[in-house]
C-alpha cells in the first residue's frame, strides 16, 4: 500500500505556492529548544485530557463503593455498572472525533485546543456534583465529546509544527508529558477515594481537582502560535509567513525574507474534500486505520481502564489495588520518554506491531500470576508497551493525511477506537464475569493479533517524509 500525497512537488519552471513553500521551510527548520518548547506547551495542555480520560479506572472502586455504579451487571448492556461509565466516556469521544473533528480544520488548531479543554472541564465539574447514575453518565458523555475534539486537535497541531525527522520523538515526548497525569490521578485516587474529605466522597475530589487545574490553559495559549501550514491552506498566506518567520528566527534559522506569493502560483494546491477520503488514494488508508483503531482500543483500554478492578478480582483489597495501580502508573510517562531514543529510527508500523506482540505476552502473564510483585512488574511492562504503541499511532494516523482535512481525517479513523472502547466496557465487564481475568486477556490477545497482521501487511512507510508529500 502506498500513500499518494496531494502536493506532488514543483514542476520545472513553476513557482512554489504558499503552502508548498511553508511546508518546505518547516521541514528544514532546526530542532532547537524553541520547537521543543512548543511541543511541551501543547503536551502540558494535553495532560488534563489524559487526567480526565484515565480517572475512569482509578475512581471506579469509589463509584462502586458509593452505590452509584456496580462492578458488574446481570444484563450485558447494564447501565448501572462501571462498564456503562466507560461506555459513556467513549461514546462521547466517538461523537467528538467522528462528528466534530472538522472544527480544528475549520477554526484553527489554537482556538479549538483552548475551547475544547474548557468545555470538557466544565462538564466534569457538573458530573462531580451528580447524585444519580443517569446524571453521572450523561455528563460523562458530554465531557467525552470535548476530550475527543481535544485529542485529535493536539495531534494535528504537533504534526504541523515539527519536521518529519523529529516527529516520532516529538510524539514520544508529547505522550510522556501528557501521561504524567496518570500517576497524579492514580495517587489522588489512592489517597482520596477511600476517604470523604469535608463530607464529600473522595472520587468527586479527584474529578474536581483535575478540572480546577485545567485553568492553566489560559496561560499556555498565550505562548502558542497558530499552525502556519493551516493558515496557508486556508488562504491566510501573509499570517502564515509571518508566523513561519518567527518560528525560524527563534529556531536559530537564517531569516527567509522572501514574500508570500501575491496570487496563487501557476500550479495550485488541489483541494481535498471529506468525501475524497472514501476514494483512492485515501480509502485504503482509511480502512486500514479504522480496523487498527477498532482493535487497538481493546489492548489499551481493556487494561488501562480496568487495572484496579482486575486486581480486585484477583483477590486484592480496594486500597491495595489502588496502591499497586499507582505504582504501575509511573510507567505511563517514563516509557514514551525511553521510546524517544528509537522513535525515528524505525518505521511506525514496526514499532506498533512489536508493541502489540509484547502486549500479548505480558498480558497473558498478568492473567496467570497472583503474587503482588509479579503483578506489578507485568502491569508496568504492559503499560510500557501500550504507551509505546500509543505515541507511534498518534503520529502515524495524522501525518498520512493532507493538511486541509488532517484533523477531520484522523478524527474519522480515531473515532473507531472510541466506538470500540464504548462497547469494550460492556464486553470486558461480561468477560470478567464469565471467564475472569484470563478471559479478559484472551480478548485482548485476539485484538492485538489483528493489529500486528494489518500493520505488517498494509502499513505505509512514512519515516523521514514531509507532510503532504508522503
Amino acid at each position: 500500500m502506498s500513500v499518494v500525497g496531494i502536493d506532488t512537488g514543483l514542476e520545472l519552471g513553476t513557482a512554489p505556492s504558499g503552502p508548498d513553500e511553508i511546508s518546505r521551510r518547516l521541514e528544514g527548520m532546526r530542532a532547537t529548544g524553541y520547537v521543543w518548547k512548543l511541543v511541551i506547551l501543547l503536551s502540558l495542555g494535553g495532560c488534563f485530557e489524559i487526567y480526565d480520560l484515565f480517572l475512569i479506572g482509578y475512581i471506579a472502586p469509589g463509584l462502586s463503593r458509593s452505590g452509584l455504579l456496580s462492578t458488574t451487571t446481570q444484563a450485558f448492556f447494564g447501565f448501572s455498572g462501571i462498564g456503562a461509565f466507560v461506555a459513556a466516556t467513549f461514546a462521547g469521544l466517538f461523537v467528538g472525533t467522528f462528528f466534530l473533528g472538522f472544527l480544528a480544520d475549520r477554526f484553527g488548531r489554537r482556538a479549538i485546543f483552548t475551547y475544547a479543554l474548557l468545555a470538557y472541564s466544565a462538564a466534569s465539574v457538573i458530573m462531580a456534583c451528580q447524585t444519580s447514575s443517569g446524571g453521572l453518565l450523561l455528563w460523562r458523555f458530554l465531557a467525552g465529546i470535548g476530550i475527543g475534539v481535544e485529542v485529535i486537535t493536539i495531534d494535528a497541531y504537533i504534526t504541523e509544527l515539527v519536521p518529519s525527522r523529529m516527529r516520532g520523538r516529538a510524539f514520544a515526548v508529547n505522550q510522556s508529558i501528557m501521561f504524567i497525569a496518570v500517576p497524579v490521578v492514580a495517587f489522588l485516587a489512592w489517597w482520596l477515594v477511600p476517604l470523604a474529605p469535608n463530607g464529600v466522597e473522595g472520587w468527586r475530589w479527584v474529578v474536581l481537582i483535575g478540572a480546577a487545574a485545567s485553568m492553566i490553559i489560559w496561560v499556555l495559549r498565550l505562548f502558542l502560535p497558530e499552525s502556519p501550514l493551516w493558515l496557508a491552506r486556508h488562504g491566510r498566506t501573509e499570517d502564515a509567513f509571518r508566523i513561519l518567520a518567527t518560528l525560524e528566527a527563534r529556531s536559530g534559522a537564517a531569516a527567509n525574507t522572501s514574500a508570500p506569493p501575491a496570487r496563487p502560483a501557476t500550479q495550485t494546491t488541489a483541494r481535498v474534500a471529506f468525501a475524497d477520503l472514501f476514494r483512492p488514494p485515501y480509502v485504503s488508508l482509511v480502512v486500514l486505520f479504522m480496523v487498527f483503531n477498532l482493535c487497538q482500543a481493546f489492548g489499551f483500554y481493556g487494561f488501562a481502564n480496568w487495572v484496579p478492578t482486575l486486581l480486585v478480582e484477583k483477590g486484592i483489597t480496594v486500597t491495595k489495588s489502588l496502591q499497586y495501580s499507582f505504582i504501575v502508573a509511573f510507567a505511563y510517562p517514563i516509557a514514551p520518554l525511553l521510546a524517544a531514543s528509537f522513535a525515528d529510527r524505525f518505521e511506525r508500523r514496526w514499532i506498533i506491531a512489536g508493541a502489540c506482540i509484547a502486549i500479548i505476552v505480558f498480558g497473558m502473564a498478568f492473567a496467570q500470576m497472583t503474587a503482588p510483585a509479579l503483578l506489578i512488574v507485568c502491569g508496568v511492562l504492559l503499560t510500557a508497551c501500550n504507551t509505546t504503541m500509543s505515541y507511534a499511532y498518534h503520529a502515524y494516523q495524522t501525518e498520512v493525511f493532507p493538511t486541509q482535512i488532517r484533523a477531520q481525517a484522523s478524527g474519522l479513523v480515531y473515532s473507531m477506537s472510541r466506538l470500540s472502547a464504548t462497547f469494550s466496557g460492556f464486553i470486558v465487564a461480561y468477560m470478567l464475569k464469565e471467564a475472569g481475568v484470563t478471559g479478559v486477556f484472551g480478548l485482548i490477545t485476539a485484538a492485538m493479533l489483528i493489529v500486528v497482521i494489518a500493520m505488517a501487511l498494509f502499513g505505509p512507510d512514512v519515516r523521514g517524509k514531509a507532510l503532504d508529500t508522503v
